[in-house]
């Protein structure tokens, strides 16, 4: 998503769907991690993952975003530092 646009209207859960076109997905893609999230569902998943899916996940997300983010947006935009 470009970040210079204003964000669209968040999708509700009916809407999310991925395999239309780029713009759909990424607005699909970011209402799913909202709602990913949110911490209802954090609290309830969390205690349920194994050391070894926390680690994957882990370094899944570390991964992506240090391919795709600078350091300064990292500390900017991620630590909000």
């Amino acid at each position: 998503m470009d970040s210079k646009k204003t964000p669209p209207t968040p999708l509700q859960a009916q809407e999310i769907c991925f395999g239309l076109n780029r713009e759909t997905d990424e607005r699909s893609l970011a209402a799913f991690l909202q709602r990913f999230a949110e911490p209802a569902f954090l609290q309830t998943l969390i205690p349920r993952l194994e050391d070894e899916e926390i680690t994957s996940l882990l370094d899944f997300l570390s991964s992506l975003m240090h391919k795709h983010c600078s350091e300064k947006e990292y500390h900017r935009l991620f630590l909000k530092d």
